[in-house]
């Protein structure tokens, strides 16, 4: 089975966030998942829900504040297996192009 996640974690203060984001990020190469992150949090795979959430408890603790906001959207798709850019390709395929902005 792969579980696909949208995984968000910030530190909760005014100042920029990118060094804490980057340390939760980090924390995912110790996990047998895949990831891409993109501006608004980074999606992950994982072979289980088991393993997705030991990874998304890792970057949660590796943000140094006094407050952390996490949030974690998990699709597991129990009766077939489907990935993240398989997703991506079926909206694609029924718009007729890229599933993004035409504008440069």
């Amino acid at each position: 089975m792969t579980v696909v996640a949208l995984l968000s974690v910030a530190p909760v203060i005014e100042d920029s966030m990118a060094s804490e984001v980057a340390k939760a990020v980090d924390a995912l190469e110790d996990f047998d998942v895949s990831y891409e992150t993109n501006p608004m949090g980074t999606v992950i795979e994982a072979e289980s829900t088991d393993e997705l959430f030991a990874a998304a408890q890792a970057a949660h603790d590796a943000v140094d504040a006094d407050r952390v906001s996490t949030v974690l959207k998990i699709d597991d798709k129990r009766t077939r297996e489907v990935d993240a850019a398989e997703k991506v390709e079926v909206v694609e395929d029924h718009l007729g192009r890229p599933a993004r902005s035409r504008k440069e």
